[in-house]
């Protein structure tokens, strides 16, 4: 199947699914495109990245695996869960975009696996616009730092807690999650510039980004240490 550019997707693009719910085999739904970049799915605590495109056509379980397409027949989602309190298609459904599979893709044939960048902080998970006025912004865009963690890329650069991350290399920062699935996307060791608002004003702090998997090798080695 021909793959997409699920970038170019727009909220209100139709779209089709094809899967198999309940053993159905090659089954076609329809609906449109609901959400982007939607990040608020609890899929468990060991699931970091999460983007998926939200759609409204009938997702059941089963279908999970299949395609989502757009109407010129290309593969723009990979269907990966639903939202129900039923265990049925309640209308909310998710699909990963093709793009984030293309670079997985990308990875497992370059490397044999996949790589993750990280800082070592934690985000808040949410930013409401109360929170923006009392640190002196206009709206509330960007990532609020909540925690950073010693003795990582986040610590080494000078990053502190409160601070909110505007933007990435020029790339402005929507939400957290938008700062986190751009940060694991980029390779380790490359150096990055932060745009940070703290204490009322903006300020530029240099970053090299590090292994998320090395990063999670040495904690357990320190952990383990008698």
């Amino acid at each position: 199947a021909a793959l997409g550019d699920s970038d170019t997707t727009r909220v209100g693009q139709w779209v089709l699914a094809i899967g198999s719910p309940f053993g159905l085999n090659q089954t076609v739904t329809h609906g449109i495109i609901s959400a982007r970049e939607r990040g608020q799915v609890s899929l468990g605590n060991t699931i970091r990245i999460k983007d998926f495109l939200q759609t409204d056509a009938a997702i059941n379980p089963g279908s999970s695996g299949g395609p989502l397409i757009n109407l010129d027949g290309e593969v723009i989602g990979i269907n990966t869960a639903i939202a129900s309190k039923s265990g049925s298609n309640s209308g909310v459904a998710f699909s990963i975009p093709v793009n984030l599979v293309k670079r997985i893709l990308d990875q497992l044939l370059d490397k044999g696996v996949v790589t993750r960048g990280y800082l070592g902080l934690q985000v808040a998970q949410s930013f409401e616009p109360a929170d923006a006025a009392n640190l002196g912004l206009s709206r509330a865009q960007g990532a609020l730092i909540d925690t950073v963690y010693p003795q990582t890329p986040a610590a080494t650069a000078g990053v502190r807690a409160r601070d909110v991350v505007l933007e990435v290399d020029g790339v402005a920062i929507r939400n957290e999650n938008h700062f986190i699935n751009l940060i694991s996307s980029l390779p380790a060791g490359r150096r990055i510039r932060l745009n940070v608002w703290r204490e009322r004003r903006a300020l530029t702090i240099d970053a090299v980004v590090g292994d998320w998997a090395a990063a999670q090798a040495q904690f357990k080695r320190e952990k383990d240490k008698p």
